[in-house]
């Protein structure tokens, strides 16, 4: 198996000033929080979503593994519908000092270029800095990071920058190399 040199870039806001965000596509999109922990909806748009880009970190977790993040105060997981069908999700986790990341953004493939993404990405970090209103007696927000890599999609770290966020980290390392996986066996050849 062949190695491939990966570069991962970690971006942040520090003030809810800094998001600018982008104009709501046409049509019958909805954003919902998915307020009942489900290991099985989670894995579902995780697959859906990365699939076809390489996530492969959460596919051998166990039933137990997604229920234990999906419960944790401040972990968040937010869906868009386009016309009730999921396009895809922005996964939030609020660490202990006062910091919230995008764990997960993205899209299913059949619902990119359709200029969901902005708003997503955009009512997402929105949803992380009032994080704290939601939970009583947590610290307000400080900060929002998150990171990407070359692996994501070509649109991603352009998208991040569009919504204000910048730069702080840079890193290179060397990963095997991992087919495609897709939602299901042969998807990416669809």
């Amino acid at each position: 198996m062949s190695n491939v040199s990966v570069t991962t870039w970690s971006l942040e806001q520090t003030a809810p000033s800094d998001l600018l965000p982008a104009s709501a596509p046409d049509g019958d999109l909805r954003i919902v929080r998915a307020e009942i922990p489900s290991p099985e909806f989670s894995r579902f748009l995780y697959a859906s979503v990365g699939g076809d880009i390489r996530w492969t970190d959460r596919l051998a977790w166990t039933y137990a593994q997604w229920q234990e993040v999906l419960a944790q105060p401040g972990a968040e997981t937010w869906v868009a519908y386009d016309r009730g069908t999921p396009a895809g999700y922005v996964e939030l986790g609020a660490q202990d000092d006062g910091a919230v990341e995008i764990v997960y953004f993205g899209l299913i493939p059949a619902f990119r270029g359709r200029r969901i993404g902005g708003h997503l990405l955009s009512y997402g970090a929105a949803r992380a800095w009032d994080l704290a209103e939601r939970y009583p007696g947590r610290d307000g927000t400080k900060r929002v990071w998150v990171h990407t890599c070359s692996k994501d999609g070509e649109h991603a770290m352009d998208n991040y920058l569009r919504r204000g966020f910048r730069l702080f980290d840079t890193r290179v390392e060397e990963e095997a190399e991992v087919a495609t996986p897709g939602p299901w066996p042969g998807a990416h050849t669809l």
